[in-house]
């Protein structure tokens, strides 16, 4: 199967709370490596911003981690992406810059956002900056934390909404679109 589908009767993640205490907050003040190699701090750019935050883009050349399918939540962060990418001009007309977010190192971002035509950039969080400053979800994996899907926008540096849990991440986009359109 191909990272594009989803294979049928993935575990449905649960609404655990992990992020009831985001929306509100403000934004921290942090600079992530981006696909476009510079440091980007999204609090410097104003208005409306949609970051989905991913575990991990997988590779068609590399194996998924032991037991991924039965983690909720953890498989489909290329068709999230993807419809992101899908739905580009249709964010932009509503004012929305789009960031997708994960831990994964930029030189691997730039794999995906290359072979996937992401019109946006990939943000690293390898230092787990947003868990300290948002406390946002993690789960660990072969040993390594990854982030929980999740999708923040922001206005004016406030988290003003927080799609937790995200599923199924194709749909993401399409969620984001009526939620900006319903509440411009």
């Amino acid at each position: 199967m191909g990272l594009n589908e989803l294979p049928e009767n993935l575990p449905v993640p649960q609404d655990d709370g992990a992020a009831n205490h985001l929306e509100g907050s403000s934004w921290p003040d942090v600079s992530f490596n981006s696909t476009n190699q510079e440091q980007t701090n999204l609090r410097e750019l104003g208005g409306s911003i949609v970051v989905y935050v991913y575990p991990m883009t997988g590779r068609p050349d590399t194996a998924l981690p032991d037991g991924w399918d039965g983690i909720p939540g953890a498989r489909g962060c290329t068709p999230q992406s993807c419809s992101f990418r899908d739905h580009h001009s249709e964010l932009q007309a509503l004012n929305a810059q789009v960031f997708g977010l994960s831990s994964q190192t930029t030189e691997y971002q730039l794999e995906a956002k290359e072979r996937l035509h992401l019109p946006f950039d990939l943000l690293s969080d390898g230092e787990f900056q947003l868990k300290k400053e948002l406390e946002l979800p993690t789960f660990e994996v072969e040993g390594k934390e990854l982030y929980k899907r999740l999708t923040i926008i922001l206005k004016q540096n406030e988290i003003v909404k927080v799609f937790y849990p995200v599923f199924p991440p194709g749909d993401n986009a399409g969620n984001v679109i009526v939620w900006l359109r319903e509440n411009a």
